[in-house]
């Protein structure tokens, strides 16, 4: 198993947040304009990258052809404006024959209420009756903006919840990305047991890490080591 399929399996398997993932990631990575359309999903994936462009979807529908089953769609949208870039027919082809994680999409999608009563794990940024065209394009987007963009989605991994969506970029998917996964988790674990067993406040704990004092014995000497190593990641 290589080491995208760690972390995958590991922020599945713990169910880490988004917000602990931007957490780990100081603070950043998310992807602005995905909201949930379902609540309660917690998805995470190796993302393959889609776009669509000009209003139409015609190139979304050529692209899926060969998608790799397994992955989360990302759907960029390019000069589609507030069109719709599509509905339920392609979604469920998505989650059902292409055995997708999640669609996520930068746009717009359209047949709101049969992708609600099917609960799909979709981010969108809005929702309307009104659709892309499928007409085939003549031209298409700037080659540069293309790759830029393929080159920042593609093989990332993103992890969706109720709060919104998370990219770790492929610069961060490393050994040490899947060490600080280790430490978030005992993070919150000893932040829970502070408040609730020992009844100290956030202030103590978040502010003071009173928990890392050498006096204290609410945690052992090695978590306390394990934890300062990676204080940084706040």
């Amino acid at each position: 198993m290589d080491i995208k399929e760690q972390i995958i399996r590991k922020i599945k398997e713990n169910r880490i947040s988004s917000t602990e993932i931007a957490d780990v990631l100081g603070k950043k990575g998310l992807v602005k304009g995905p909201k949930i359309l379902n609540r309660g999903m917690h998805k995470v994936g190796e993302v393959a990258f889609v776009y669509a462009y000009n209003k139409s979807n015609w190139e979304v529908h050529e692209q899926l052809h060969d998608l790799e089953e397994g992955k989360i769609v990302y759907v960029h949208p390019i000069e589609c404006e507030d069109k719709a870039i599509f509905g339920d027919l392609v979604s469920k082809y998505i989650m059902l024959y292409k055995r997708s994680v999640a669609i996520v999409t930068n746009g717009v999608m359209r047949d709101a209420h049969t992708l609600v009563k099917e609960n799909y794990p979709i981010w969108c940024t809005d929702v309307s009756p009104i659709g892309c065209n499928n007409v085939q394009n003549t031209t298409q987007p700037d080659s540069n903006l293309l790759e830029e963009l393929r080159s920042l989605y593609h093989g990332s991994i993103m992890v969706c919840d109720d709060s919104g969506v998370v990219m770790i970029k492929k610069e961060h998917i490393n050994a040490e990305f899947l060490k600080k996964l280790d430490f978030i988790e005992l993070q919150e674990d000893v932040w829970f047991l502070c408040m609730d067993t020992h009844k100290m406040s956030t202030y103590e704990i978040v502010c003071q890490k009173q928990y890392l004092d050498e006096e204290s014995d609410i945690i052992s000497k090695t978590k306390k080591e394990e934890l300062k190593s990676y204080s940084t990641a706040k």
